[in-house]
């Protein structure tokens, strides 16, 4: 007769549930309706054994002390994080795709005319280089009638030249009342008065280029009188600050791919999806109907989706890449946009669209809203709390989580081992552990406080415009941001190096609960380490850049170089292939569909030559659109693990590159 210790039977159910979800979910797509509900279903229910474990068995008694305060304190807000997880697992258990709707609707107003198009590009302090692109691409799309309007909240001489040159209208306004949405809002004035006012407008913001066929697919689905917006997905075309600092661009998505790919067509698939600003094309007679953009938060996006609403106007989403931009490039914009995301949402939570107000909105739309409240307000306070506990106990003998080993692999890990099976088996893989807990503590301080002042004092609240562009070319160490890791690094450390130098013991002993602990502070140590490496900000090159290698020819007096372009954008391109011309030589880049463009050689390496583009200002306008506007996705869609350990070890072993 067998005879097994504690630990080994307590790893029955991970192992049970793990054994399970990986046999059985791989035979099945993750769209499969039935599955899918199933597996979330599983998740919700070992989430909420593990809860009834951690009330019942591992907090402090309930009375007025340290230990109870602490412990009941961090439950509760464990709690609030189940309670956000199981509203976003219920949506996530269905989700939609409209591909085929938009295929089987193209062209729906035909024997008609085409609707006529306003393409909204909001501006207000980019560089030229951004708008250039932007207003290029715009002029590109393939639908007609198609006009196109930057309106400058910057009121800059330069933009509105750049807009005659290239054959955009041009609009500015007197003040910068109500920020994005006053400045959206006086353009749609001046299309009212217009003679030939729009059927519908489409709105990018300035960093964002939408492909040829943006406007053409998005229109399909309004075919659907009831449809007010339709909204499509953002994809970067250059890495956002995790990425890049980390060096993880090729093997790591975007944090936002979650979100995008996954977290939106589910919220579709309930009715419920909403409008994420750029990107998106909406009603004008629907728009006229409530009155133009709200301007009741600073993320007037969302809001103008629950105005919709209750006016019977749905918002649909199509997960389509037809459009591309530039994510935030330095840590501050990255953290500062997340928290005008933040406060926006608090804004209308506390207004009267939210969850428990008097609004027309549907059960549904207000489960929504209290689903993306909990997740800003649970999650990423909880995620500086787990930072908290351990340095509780090495440092004052608290024990928060008084939880033994065979409890926490009992009834944490099925939890732990469903959650990453079943998320990593709908997204393709996009649930990292450690990753994800590093892009949630960049920002948890700056969202909790986004938190409290949008419920203590919601009005009133500037809008906070997130920068791009500028100067990346030096190695910029975020102090501010890097200092409170390291501080909680060096805590954590020292806490853990007393405990085992001395072999301290606490009045409150946890017995064998410290390997939990223990294990506990070694995770912290991993997330914080990799979070301060993020805080070292690295050198960018151009942001934008051919999506793949390209045949090119290379001319320099009688000889001509066959290659490819590795890299290529409006001012550069390094070119492989031979033979080479000589550094500093004068040469001309033949491109399909836009000819010779003249170059100078800046580097010559065995592999290749690096050239400087001189292109004519029509060449420029045909190469930017030829860049950004064809068919396709920007970016990493999916972790490919094995990339992604590489890149993170030559990170550690190389440290910051110049």
């Amino acid at each position: 007769m067998f005879a097994f210790d504690p630990v080994t039977v307590s790893m029955a159910p991970a192992i049970l549930v793990a054994g399970l979800c990986l046999m059985i979910l791989p035979l099945f797509r993750p769209d499969h309706a039935v599955v899918r509900a199933g597996a979330l279903a599983l998740v919700v229910l070992l989430a909420w054994r593990y809860m009834a474990w951690r009330f019942t068995s591992t907090l402090a008694p309930l009375e007025w002390s340290v230990d109870a305060v602490a412990s009941w304190t961090f439950a509760l807000l464990e709690g609030g994080t189940v309670v956000s997880s199981t509203l976003a697992f219920l949506i996530l258990s269905r989700t939609r795709d409209r591909k085929r709707e938009a295929d089987d609707h193209a062209g729906w107003w035909r024997p008609g005319p085409a609707p006529r198009v306003d393409i909204l590009i909001a501006s207000y302090n980019e560089e030229a280089a951004i708008l250039e692109r932007t207003i290029a691409g715009a002029l590109a799309a393939r639908h007609v009638p198609t006009r196109v309007w930057v309106l400058d909240d910057g009121r800059r001489p330069w933009l509105r030249e750049l807009c005659d040159r290239l054959g955009a209208n041009y609009l500015t306004r007197a003040d910068n009342a109500h920020a994005k949405a006053g400045n959206i809002n006086a353009g749609l004035k001046v299309l009212a008065a217009l003679p030939d006012p729009p059927d519908f407008v489409a709105v990018l913001d300035a960093d964002f280029v939408p492909h040829r066929d943006f406007v053409h697919r998005a229109l399909a689905l309004f075919h659907d009188p009831k449809v007010g917006l339709v909204q499509t997905p953002q994809h970067f075309f250059n890495p956002d600050p995790i990425q890049h600092n980390l060096g993880i661009e090729r093997a790591y998505p975007d944090e936002q791919r979650f979100f995008f790919d996954h977290i939106q067509p589910a919220r579709d698939a309930w009715g419920i999806a909403f409008c994420c600003g750029t990107s998106s094309v909406m009603r004008w007679s629907a728009l006229m109907a409530i009155g133009g953009f709200p301007t009741g938060s600073v993320t007037e996006d969302f809001l103008i989706t629950l105005r919709f609403q209750e006016e019977g106007y749905s918002t649909v989403y199509l997960n389509e890449a037809l459009t591309e931009g530039l994510a935030p490039e330095g840590l501050g914009e990255y953290i500062t946009q997340r928290g005008r995301w933040c406060l926006g949402l608090i804004q209308i939570v506390r207004g009267p669209m939210g969850p428990f107000s008097k609004s027309r909105l549907r059960l549904v739309d207000r489960l929504g809203l209290l689903d993306s409240f909990l997740y800003w307000a649970s999650t990423y306070p909880f995620r500086l709390a787990c930072l908290v506990v351990p340095l509780l106990y090495w440092f004052f003998g608290v024990t928060v989580v008084d939880a033994s080993v065979p409890g926490v692999l009992s009834y944490f890990l099925p939890y732990f081992a469903a959650v990453l099976i079943v998320l990593n088996w709908i997204s393709g893989g996009l649930i990292v552990p450690i990753l994800n807990d590093v892009s949630q503590l960049l920002g948890a301080r700056e969202i909790t406080k986004a938190v409290v002042t949008g419920l203590l004092q919601p009005k009133n609240q500037k809008f906070k415009v997130t920068a791009k562009g500028g100067d990346r070319t030096r190695i910029v160490v975020q102090w501010p941001l890097l200092m409170p890791m390291l501080l909680a690094f060096l805590a954590t450390l020292v806490g853990l190096l007393y405990a085992i130098v001395t072999d301290v013991v606490f009045e409150r002993d946890p017995g064998d609960g410290k390997s939990v602990i223990i294990t506990w502070t070694l995770y912290n140590l991993a997330v914080l380490a990799v979070t301060m490496a993020v805080c070292i900000e690295l050198p960018r090159r151009a942001t934008a850049h051919s999506p793949g290698a390209t045949p090119v020819v290379v001319r320099f007096g009688t000889q001509r170089m066959r290659g490819w372009a590795m890299r290529l954008t409006a001012e550069d391109a390094w070119i492989r292939g031979g033979p080479l011309p000589e550094r500093g030589a004068s040469v001309e880049l033949d491109l399909p569909a836009i000819g010779g463009i003249p170059a100078r050689v800046t580097r010559q390496e065995s592999a290749g030559i690096a050239l400087e583009l001189q292109p004519s200002a029509t060449q420029r306008v045909a190469l930017l659109t030829q860049l950004h506007t064809l068919e396709g996705a920007a970016g990493t869609r999916q972790t490919e693990l094995g990339g992604l350990l590489t890149a993170l070890g030559g990170r550690t072993l190389r440290g910051p590159r110049s």
